[in-house]
């Protein structure tokens, strides 16, 4: 790429789209790593490779046995893991992060981020959520948590030194303090915030000192990002990681949102990984535009390999994107019983179950479609679009029937059905915009239906998108699509998801 092509070049935002909140980001020579929050679903903290900052490829879950993670079936959806710390320190990985469903925070480790990560290291002394990790010259780990408060950490054995003690905590009045990070950048040790809560006065602030317990001197800037108040497309920014690049020059990520349809808007991917370019004016750091389109960075992009839409499950282990609720029974879930199969084993009956066996991935598209060929002679189940155990919709086969069914809240409808040949079927569903009407307007919908031998997609019906959102349901998640069993034991061919649009 010439440096004028170069110059002119943009990339898309958000870098992860779909259900990726909560980045947090370190550098190993030319190498970027990134891993997000997984709350209910396992395995737990998807872990992401980058050269360029732009294209991300998922190498792998740091939680990714029951050894490592707990997630209780009597325990709601959005428990479970909160906002890690990714950081290399002394030639390892060190990943710190909360399971507030079961053992509060705990610390894994990794001499490859993809892994194997070490069963946990339980941080009985380090309270509340969102810990970060940050090393000073003498060795000494220092863990921030959000509040914000610190303590010293042996990470090797989970020893904290003394009781937790208060630092800053943002802007006064300010609610929601968390997400702290602290590095030593030349002169100053920063610690920097998000505050406002992760909803629309989402927000970064930061402030510096010169020893990492403080005193600290807020930025008589902040906050130093937030879009609270604007008619900006993307909205909620927070929850900010800073990285150096190679070349010297700074880059933050961030999470944000991407609302749709009338009032007051309705995000459905859930909170999403930006990035943003940083500078440095008077020792301290200044945000660029978090916009949909990003001037490229100032080096050639290095695309990873081609994700693929279409798995046809001829491998014995799932491929590192699928992620279940709760947990994954090997017993109930194997692709090595009917060779090119996924085959399920119900234990909910339903998608209003915790302990739905469920597999799918997340949607990462405003407009997009979803396949699957299932065979139900054994059982019933089906395609689900999921956001939690109150907000799901899903086509689902028994031998010789198709259903349509939602639920919202307290209602549960079986909205259309039909007749279909005994055997298997292939299960659709397409996501697609709505052009705004009028303040009620959602953001989507999504239409349901089988596809014939020929390859028409008959329709069964079409669902408004705006009850599966967060605005609506509540949460820290995003919609995931996939497959479930529901009764006895049902047989996926192949999973295929298509991008149509942004």
């Amino acid at each position: 790429m010439s440096d004028i092509q170069q110059a002119n070049a943009t990339v898309s935002n958000p870098v992860l789209p779909g259900f990726h909140p909560d980045p947090s980001i370190c550098r190993v020579g030319e190498d970027y790593y990134l891993a997000c929050s997984s709350f209910e679903y396992f395995p737990g903290v998807p872990v992401f490779h980058s050269r360029d900052l732009v294209n991300w490829t998922q190498i792998g879950n740091a939680l990714d046995r029951p050894s490592q993670l707990r997630l209780p079936l009597d325990k709601p959806s959005s428990g479970g893991i909160y906002a890690p710390t990714l950081r290399h320190h002394d030639g390892r990985f060190w990943l710190i992060v909360t399971n507030v469903s079961a053992d509060g925070n705990l610390l894994v480790t990794a001499t490859d981020p993809a892994g194997p990560w070490s069963d946990p290291v339980l941080l009985p002394g380090v309270p509340g959520i969102d810990p970060d990790l940050a090393w000073d010259e003498d060795g000494t780990c220092w863990c921030t948590v959000a509040g914000v408060s610190q303590v010293r950490l042996d990470p090797d054995t989970g020893e904290t030194f003394e009781p937790p003690r208060k630092l800053w905590s943002g802007m006064p009045g300010a609610k929601a303090p968390e997400a702290p990070h602290l590095y030593r950048i030349g002169d100053y040790w920063y610690l920097l915030i998000a505050e406002g809560g992760t909803e629309r006065c989402h927000g970064v602030s930061i402030a510096r000192g010169h020893t990492p317990g403080g005193p600290f001197e807020p930025c008589p800037a902040n906050p130093i990002l937030t879009h609270r108040g604007t008619d900006h497309p993307i909205q909620n920014t927070g929850h900010a990681d800073l990285v150096q690049a190679p070349d010297g020059s700074w880059w933050m990520v961030l999470l944000g949102v991407r609302p749709g349809g009338g009032t007051p808007g309705w995000h459905v991917l859930g909170r999403e990984t930006f990035l943003a370019p940083v500078t440095w004016v008077d020792g301290w750091p200044v945000v660029g535009e978090v916009a949909l389109e990003l001037p490229a960075p100032a080096w050639p992009l290095v695309p990873g390999p081609v994700q693929p839409g279409r798995d046809d499950f001829d491998l014995s282990e799932l491929r590192p994107q699928w992620i279940s609720v709760r947990d994954r029974p090997a017993e109930r879930c194997t692709t090595k019983e009917r060779s090119g199969w996924l085959t399920l084993r119900a234990r909910g009956a339903s998608l209003d179950e915790p302990d739905v066996i469920f597999v799918g991935r997340r949607q990462q598209h405003l407009t997009c479609g979803a396949r699957t060929r299932i065979d139900p002679a054994e059982g019933r189940g089906g395609l689900a679009v999921r956001l939690d155990e109150e907000h799901h919709y899903e086509i689902e086969a028994s031998e010789g029937e198709v259903r349509l069914l939602s639920r919202i809240g307290p209602l549960n409808s079986v909205v259309a059905s039909r007749p279909v040949p005994a055997g298997p079927v292939v299960l659709g569903v397409r996501v697609s915009g709505t052009p705004l009407r009028d303040a009620r307007t959602g953001p989507d919908v999504l239409t349901f239906g089988v596809e014939e031998p020929d390859g028409t997609f008959t329709e069964l019906g079409t669902l408004d998108g705006r009850y599966l959102s967060t605005e609506v349901a509540g949460g820290f998640t995003g919609r995931v699509i996939g497959m479930y069993a529901a009764a006895g034991t049902v047989h996926f061919d192949w999973f295929d998801y298509e991008p149509l649009g942004p």
